[in-house]
């Protein structure tokens, strides 16, 4: 009678553990279909906006851009001896280049044509030289090779860099930034470094000001990378960005 009330017991253990061993297993299942789609789903909206933006950009630099210098030459072509007109012609011509520089401009933020054509490097230091000298913080970006990257995800760690340098520009109230890039056993690494006085990065993940961190870290799961900052008040910030090549 004992064994066999130690066999029922030891049976319906079993079976206990079979059954939560099942469930286990399945929502561990259905965590990783969760994160891959999700994963999806964001790798979707942003390749969906990168295209879109490169549409604008390219309508804004093939189309819009040769229009305005057409008719900027035409008005040039305009002679006359009446002085108002001669001011309303000159301040028009000025008006337009203010609208053709600012035309680039919006066309560079939206895509760097350099990107496309000489790859993430260039267009970093492109993007570095374009803010020195008018941006409050000295950057500077050390890279000690050539860097060859899938074109799918040099944009989004492009973005990633450009959202970086923009954060530091707005809020760290830093004087230098210093920016390291390397290749290294297929896998790629960003390091930057600030001196600025630092953030709750916890924090600022629970706020709408957050934007931008979240957007960082959307990009690094993406590319199935690693994102991890290192900031504490007064002593500047660090970002640690690895993505598997």
């Amino acid at each position: 009678m004992g064994d066999k009330i130690l066999y029922t017991t030891l049976l319906t253990g079993c079976l206990v553990g079979v059954i939560l061993l099942f469930f286990v297993v399945s929502i561990i299942r259905y965590h990783r279909r969760y994160v891959r789609l999700q994963r999806d789903r964001i790798l979707a909206e942003v390749t969906i906006l990168e295209n879109e933006r490169k549409r604008i950009a390219g309508d804004l630099h093939d189309s819009l851009g040769p229009l305005l210098s057409t008719v900027k030459l035409n008005m040039g072509s305009i002679e006359t001896e009446n002085v108002f007109e001669r001011q309303v012609l000159e301040k028009s011509g000025k008006y337009i280049d203010e609208i053709i520089s600012n035309m680039r401009e919006i066309s560079y933020n939206l895509l760097p044509i350099s990107l496309e054509r000489k790859g993430l490097l260039e267009a970093v230091k492109e993007f570095i030289g374009h803010l020195n000298g008018t941006a409050p913080v000295r950057i500077q970006l050390h890279c000690w090779k050539e860097i060859a990257i899938p074109k799918e995800k040099e944009i989004h760690v492009f973005r990633m860099v450009q959202e970086i340098v923009h954060n530091t520009i707005k809020h760290s109230g830093a004087r230098h930034l210093h920016i390291g890039i390397s290749h290294e056993s297929n896998r790629l690494l960003v390091m930057t470094k600030d001196d600025g006085h630092g953030f709750d990065a916890q924090k600022a993940r629970e706020t709408s000001g957050g934007l931008g961190l979240r957007s960082l870290e959307s990009r690094a799961e993406i590319l199935r990378g690693t994102l991890s900052i290192e900031s504490k008040p007064q002593e500047g910030t660090r970002y640690y960005i690895e993505i598997p090549l």
